[in-house]
């Protein structure tokens, strides 16, 4: 995504999402929908869902933990990018220059939750006729014909909570599409929020705290 101004309305917000692994039912509707939502190409998904098998022989089961973006308040990412890159938003929101961005791939390297892919310019094209016609919306602005020397081809590419569409006024895609009502989205300023009751929860955790990475995603075991 390319850099954008921000507005006094982004500090406003302090974005984050909650997700409830007890509704979770594993059907990558998110997967799917983000996927076209933000025409990512072959080998690129901001969104996917890990399944892990949880308990003790012979009382076992599967568990399924839907992975986007940490967005994490400390983002090591952000941290290691030698052309600053990836960058913090006020709103909370982790974000990519691919304008500035060397295809270095050490912020890939050292997001700890396997958050972020590289764009190799592969393509639905012969499965999808006009796909290479369109870029995604999450970069911001119109790159033009998808080809192997055009934006975001060649650079790290990352969930952003469909910030585009959060300008809209809208939830992300994978929000607003779960079939099981497992995500909840919203801003932790708002102590009246959904969000913030919920990471309030006694069910509540964020992956790997032991980083100290403070992720925005909270999850409700």
């Amino acid at each position: 995504m390319s850099a954008n101004k921000q507005t006094s309305r982004d500090k406003e917000f302090k974005w984050a999402m909650v997700i409830d692994l007890q509704k979770c039912v594993g059907c990558d509707t998110c997967t799917v929908s983000c996927k076209a939502e933000n025409r990512t190409p072959p080998a690129v998904s901001y969104n996917v869902v890990i399944e892990e098998t949880v308990g003790a022989f012979p009382n076992v089961r599967n568990r399924n933990i839907p992975r986007p973006c940490m967005q994490c308040d400390k983002p090591p990412c952000v941290q290691v990018c030698p052309v600053r890159a990836s960058y913090k938003l006020e709103n909370g929101i982790v974000a990519i220059d691919n304008d500035r961005c060397i295809g270095c791939r050490y912020c890939q390297v050292a997001c700890p939750y396997g958050a972020r892919s590289y764009d190799f310019g592969l393509s639905y094209e012969q499965e999808m006729v006009g796909y290479n016609e369109v870029q995604g919306s999450d970069y911001g602005k119109n790159h033009g014909e998808r080809n192997a020397t055009s934006v975001p081809v060649g650079t790290v590419r990352k969930c952003t909570f469909c910030m585009h569409r959060l300008e809209r006024g809208e939830e992300p895609a994978c929000v607003e599409t779960c079939i099981g009502d497992a995500r909840y989205f919203g801003d932790l300023n708002d102590p009246n929020s959904v969000v913030s009751k919920l990471a309030a929860n006694s069910r509540a955790f964020r992956l790997k705290e032991e980083l100290g990475t403070e992720p925005r995603v909270i999850y409700l075991l």
